[in-house]
This record gives C-alpha cells, sequence and structure tokens, in this order.
C-alpha cells in the first residue's frame, strides 16, 4: 500500500477569547496520495486556508492547533518545533500563495530569490544553484529564462509572476505543494495554463497537491478528488468527477447547481441556477446538529440536534443524515 503523503487527522482549529474558544476547524481528516491533487472548496470563511495554513506550520497567534495531528510521510509535523517547521517548509512543503507580490521580493531578481532559496534547502554552489534555477524556470514555462532570471518582479506579468513563485516552490523538490487560491488573481486564459502546469508537476513529479480555492471550476478541471467544506468540517469528500456529476450533501449540491452550464437553454426555457439562502454562520453562532440545517432544504428534526459524521455513499463520504442506515431502511 502506498503511503500518503500528507494525513490530516482530526484537526481542529481554536482561537481563544473571553467567552470561551471559537473553533474554525472542527474534526477534518483528509489524506493527499503521491502525484495526487485533492481539490479544497468552500465558501470564505470555511475553513480551507486554515487548514493550509495549520499544515505549513503558519497559524498566526492567537489561532492554534487544539486537537488532532498532521503527518508529513508518516512523520508527525504539528508538534515541531519553530526551527524544525521551518527547516521542513520550502524542503518538504512548498507553499504557493493567491498574489504572488507577497511571495516575492520586489528589492532582487528573481534570479537571487531562486538562487538564495536553492542554496538554503540544497547542498550546491552558486553556479549549480543557478544552473537549477534556469532549469525551474524553463520547467515553469518562462521564456528566454538566461534574460528573465535578472529581472525584477514588477518586469513580470501577473501569470508570469504566479509562474515564478511555482518555481521557487519547486526549488527543493517538495513532497507536498500547499496552493492557495493560485489562480484567484489571474485572467481565464492564464487560469488554465497555471491549472495545466500544476497538473503535470503532480503527473511528472509525484508531488501531492492540496490546490484550495473557492471555485469549482478550477477543482473539476484540475482535482483528482475533492473535499467540500462548511463551517469548518469537511462535508463531502470523494473523486472529483463523482461529487460533480451526483453530489451527496445537500450544500455541494447547491454549489454544483450554482454552476452556469454551456448550451442549457436560452431565453424563458433557461434553467435557473440553483440559489442557497442565507450565509456562513459566524464563529461565535454555528448551529447545534448539523452546521448546514438553517440553509437545508431537506433538513429535518434530528438535524438541528445531532451532528453527522461523515459515511460512505458510494464513492463519497457525506456528512449527512439523509444517508443514515436507519433513515434509509425505513423508507426502503
Amino acid at each position: 500500500m502506498i503511503q500518503a503523503v500528507l494525513e490530516v487527522r482530526d484537526l481542529r482549529i481554536e482561537f481563544p477569547t473571553r467567552h470561551g474558544p471559537l473553533v474554525a476547524v472542527d474534526g477534518i481528516s483528509l489524506a493527499i496520495a503521491p502525484g495526487e491533487i485533492l481539490g479544497v472548496v468552500g465558501e470564505s470563511g470555511a475553513g480551507k486556508s486554515l487548514t493550509g495554513t495549520a499544515i505549513i506550520g503558519l497559524l498566526e497567534p492567537p489561532g492554534r492547533i487544539a486537537a488532532g495531528e498532521i503527518r508529513l510521510e508518516g512523520e508527525r509535523i504539528d508538534r515541531l518545533a519553530h526551527d524544525a517547521m521551518r527547516r521542513i517548509r520550502g524542503r518538504r512543503i512548498g507553499a504557493i500563495f493567491q498574489d504572488p507580490l507577497t511571495s516575492l521580493n520586489p528589492l532582487y531578481t528573481i534570479g537571487a530569490q531562486l538562487v538564495e532559496t536553492i542554496r538554503t534547502h540544497l547542498d550546491v554552489d552558486q553556479g549549480g544553484a543557478r544552473e537549477k534555477a534556469l532549469a525551474l524556470l524553463r520547467e515553469v514555462g518562462i521564456p528566454a529564462p538566461e534574460a528573465r532570471i535578472e529581472q525584477y518582479p514588477h518586469q513580470f506579468s501577473g501569470g508570469m509572476r504566479q509562474r515564478v513563485v511555482i518555481a521557487l516552490a519547486l526549488c527543493a523538490e517538495p513532497r507536498l505543494i500547499i496552493a492557495d487560491e493560485p489562480t484567484t488573481a489571474l485572467d481565464v486564459s492564464i487560469q488554465a495554463q497555471i491549472i495545466q502546469l500544476l497538473k503535470r508537476l503532480a503527473r511528472e513529479r509525484g508531488t501531492a497537491v492540496m490546490l484550495i480555492t473557492h471555485d469549482m471550476g478550477v477543482i473539476a478541471e484540475t482535482a483528482d478528488r475533492v473535499a467540500v467544506m462548511y463551517a469548518g468540517r469537511i462535508v463531502e469528500i470523494g473523486p472529483v468527477r463523482e461529487v460533480v456529476r451526483a453530489a451527496r450533501h445537500p450544500y455541494t449540491a447547491g454549489l454544483m447547481g450554482a454552476i452556469p452550464k454551456i448550451g442549457a437553454g436560452a431565453g424563458k426555457h433557461r434553467a435557473r441556477l440553483v440559489q442557497i439562502e442565507g450565509a456562513m454562520p459566524r464563529l461565535n453562532a454555528i448551529p447545534s446538529g448539523c452546521a448546514f440545517h438553517p440553509r437545508c432544504e431537506r433538513c429535518f428534526e434530528r438535524c438541528t440536534r445531532e451532528r453527522p459524521e461523515p459515511r460512505p455513499v458510494g464513492a463519497n463520504l457525506a456528512a449527512c443524515w439523509l444517508y443514515d442506515d436507519e433513515r434509509t431502511s425505513a423508507k426502503a
């Protein structure tokens, strides 16, 4: 059996307050295999980025991991000291963020930044680091890398800057990449290029990728599996084709129904998009039972008082009482 690159088990992230802890991520579990892209999708405030931040050890105080564990290739990393985690970050875990300008120093050429990162994590001299930097720029599709390596970040377009950030993330040949909204700030044609680049890197390098986004279209195009988050919990997880084709959880079905379909008719006969009424609950007002029940059209009494755990439904896992064994057998 192939060992997962990343395993997250029952992860809980809290923010302490005078009135008690606010739970931002509540008992989520997931795993990513070598060469696999796992998409993590949900509305703003669902806990997607916090999960990614916790994995790479950059959770800002007073936020803290209150329970659960994070393992990288079997090694537990959530309790490592700051210096030990710093050595892992960049060497074994790469990160790609939404705005490439936050990842690049405007005062240094991209070559200087790539070379410094390579030499920090790998035992190579200046010349070897420069050659590796050029090879990385070619790999991510930067034209004329011999000339561009001497340029500064402001001399690159948004899409090219994001390619440089991906090259930085790959410098030490990490086993895992956390990509947090890597295409959001880019136009559609550049988005497609970045998506194809991530897919190729995962396929050719065997790198595991956690792709965090709110865009279900990007997930459908890029990911092998998808985890749908709501109010700090995973409500559904499964192969992306199964989730897109036959969403099991009512929230996932609502997300899928809100995506316009090309050729779905025109004029008065055009099907209306699904609208999920209401909004994501605040951390200090998470409802009892299933957190989605106030917005769910299929809610029944049990949903308001008991929280469902993920259970197998076809090829997916869904945290929904609709698929409780007792309820299913009663209907039969």
